[in-house]
């Protein structure tokens, strides 16, 4: 008996989640890399209340995360509304909310992975390249990324992944809409809900194989014998 598969239909979800797990990934490696760093370094008040705040997507259920942004980005708000006036169209049930979407998510791991990467630089070297006339900018790209390189690409990993995962917040503000916004996740819950067997297997193991080959790439024997 010979299956079916349309492969049109089967490649949609999957491209477009490597897409939104590419652009989301980078974007959640800077912003979170760039907090982290900054955090590392200061001390005031209130400092661990914002750093709750940065966490609580870790622990807070996916729903209640796209809810939240939902709302957040919804037409009536202001930031909807500034937003629909950038792109000329609502940001929700666009490809772009799902990066969105990921990114909120990612964020804590990727904050608290820089985070750490950052806090094992010795401050003494930072020193020596500031009292040698280094600017902020040039302490960071010279110094502090790269002995912290290892931590950077565990961050950029698990962001990636997360990323490609994503269900619950994604399906809140982008949905499920074929070819434009069905990415692996969702389409493999429709699959399994319409009870399409096939695609739902096929798509499993299409995010299987992905993140089995993006840990294998950058698992720690691979970079230890790499060295340092």
């Amino acid at each position: 008996m010979r299956i079916q598969v349309d492969w049109f239909e089967f490649a949609s979800p999957i491209l477009l989640s490597l897409k939104v797990a590419v652009v989301s990934s980078f974007l959640v490696l800077l912003s979170g890399g760039l907090f982290a760093w900054w955090m590392s370094r200061r001390n005031f008040k209130g400092r661990m209340v914002l750093e709750t705040v940065f966490l609580l997507p870790l622990v807070l259920p996916p729903t209640v995360v796209g809810f939240v942004l939902l709302v957040l980005l919804g037409k009536k708000s202001w930031i909807g509304k500034m937003m629909e006036s950038m792109f000329n169209q609502p940001i929700i049930f666009t490809w772009g909310a799902a990066v969105v979407a990921s990114v909120v998510v990612a964020f804590p791991l990727v904050y608290q992975t820089m985070k750490t990467g950052f806090a094992s630089v010795h401050r003494d070297l930072e020193e020596a390249a500031r009292s040698m006339g280094a600017s902020e900018w040039q302490v960071l790209r010279l110094i502090t990324l790269p002995l912290a390189w290892r931590s950077v690409i565990t961050a950029y990993t698990l962001g990636f992944a997360r990323g490609l995962g994503e269900f619950g917040a994604t399906l809140m503000i982008a949905g499920n809409i074929p070819h434009r916004t069905q990415t692996l996740p969702t389409a493999i819950y429709i699959a399994v809900e319409s009870g399409n067997q096939t695609f739902a297997w096929c798509w499993t193991g299409a995010i299987i194989l992905i993140s089995f080959i993006l840990l294998y790439a950058v698992s720690p024997k691979k970079a230890a014998n790499s060295g340092d």
